[in-house]
């Protein structure tokens, strides 16, 4: 079972490794999609002088904010389901995606 688990990682090293590369741009650009967008709809409602504006403004930078962790955790948690299924502790899968460079 492990050496079946170990080839197939192996023979799709260079999948994981763009899937690696992709989510490092994320983990870069949705953080700044969330300060830009926040900024632009804060702004918004700040020159408009509307209470309710405001409210929903930050109502949705809010939710804009759980959804960019949910998606910067991904990488944690696809790590972690990969040491579930590898017992030995030396998945070659898990590093080509945390680490798409040194695998």
């Amino acid at each position: 079972m492990f050496l079946l688990a170990k080839d197939f990682c192996t023979a799709t090293k260079t999948v994981w490794q763009l899937v690696g590369k992709i989510l490092g741009v994320f983990k870069i650009v949705i953080p700044l999609l969330i300060i830009i967008y926040g900024m632009i709809d804060l702004g918004k409602a700040v020159v408009a002088s509307e209470d309710k504006e405001i409210k929903t403004a930050a109502k949705r930078l809010l939710i804009r904010i759980i959804a960019g962790l949910c998606i910067f955790f991904v990488p944690t948690i696809v790590s972690f389901a990969f040491d579930l299924a590898d017992q030995s502790g030396d998945s070659l899968c898990a590093t080509c995606i945390s680490q798409s460079g040194n695998c």
